[in-house]
């Protein structure tokens, strides 16, 4: 629990530090790092991809991808960086097929098939906080994902310790309850809201009090599908953690498994509200 709460500290400084203090380019590493690692997490210690070429070739794609998409962006032109993200994305494709028709005795479809996702896909999710953080005043926004994501577990946590009674999904995760679910979406609908009013009144946004409260409500349930989503993964494969990158909390994958879900929804829900 002491490192824990210590890496909690410490992780929540340096996000400070990223967002306020640093260039853009730290975070721009930061987060590719983190997508890289989450693709390495899914395929290598789950044993979901066992053929040693396609989890290179899954690997190389999602760092090369990860650092196009946000490092590329901020030293290319939009049509230059796009252009490289989608070269990254064919070649990947072809790459792995290339290992399906050359192993074909070995590596079986759903191996290239969860390659690819989580080459491109899980990155392509996570890396929504880095389109956000482009936003105008991003460097705030994209807090709010972060805030659904994680302000729900927390509201979760100690509303089903408070009145918990019913089993939300026993066999996958026994300790959640549908109490501490809704507690959960209520409470991250509420910190949304506390969060708008200050980036509103503080930081001279125009966030939406209707598209904060959805994005804390809908995101809250995205969370929780997140988190289910990817425990069920350590369940059928017969792993614990997916890492052991933060001490305390496990893997990229144990820590951001709620936020690779909101993160492309808050995306969504900013975008439709007007912010570009």
């Amino acid at each position: 629990m002491k490192a824990r709460v210590l890496f909690g500290v410490v992780g929540f400084i340096f996000v400070l530090l990223a967002l306020y203090v640093f260039p853009p380019v730290v975070l721009a590493i930061a987060l590719s790092t983190l997508a890289s690692v989450a693709t390495y997490e899914l395929i290598t210690p789950t044993k979901l991809v066992k053929n040693s070429i396609v989890q290179n070739i899954a690997s190389i794609s999602a760092l090369s991808f990860s650092i196009f998409h946000a490092i590329g962006s901020l030293f290319f032109e939009q049509k230059i960086w796009l252009m490289l993200v989608a070269c990254v994305v064919v070649l990947t494709i072809i790459a792995l097929f290339a290992a399906l028709l050359r192993h074909h005795d070995t590596v079986t479809f759903p191996e290239i098939t969860t390659a690819f996702f989580a080459a491109i896909v899980v990155p392509a999710m996570m890396l929504s906080l880095w389109r956000i953080f482009s936003m105008t005043g991003g460097k705030f926004l994209v807090l709010m994902p972060l805030v659904a994501a994680w302000g729900s577990d927390t509201c979760a946590l100690f509303a089903g310790m408070a009145f918990g009674k019913h089993k939300l999904a026993p066999v996958i995760s026994p300790k959640k309850t549908v109490e501490g679910a809704v507690g959960g979406v209520i409470g991250a609908m509420l910190l949304m809201l506390l969060v708008a009013f200050i980036f509103n009144t503080k930081a001279g946004l125009e966030i939406h009090y209707v598209s904060a409260a959805v994005l804390g409500a809908v995101g809250a349930v995205f969370g929780q599908i997140g988190d289910l989503s990817f425990s069920i993964i350590k369940r059928q494969t017969g792993i614990k953690d997916y890492g052991h990158l933060f001490p305390g909390h496990g893997g990229v994958l144990d820590r951001f498994d709620s936020v690779v879900f909101v993160a492309p929804l808050a995306e969504l829900v900013l975008r439709i509200s007007g912010v570009s």
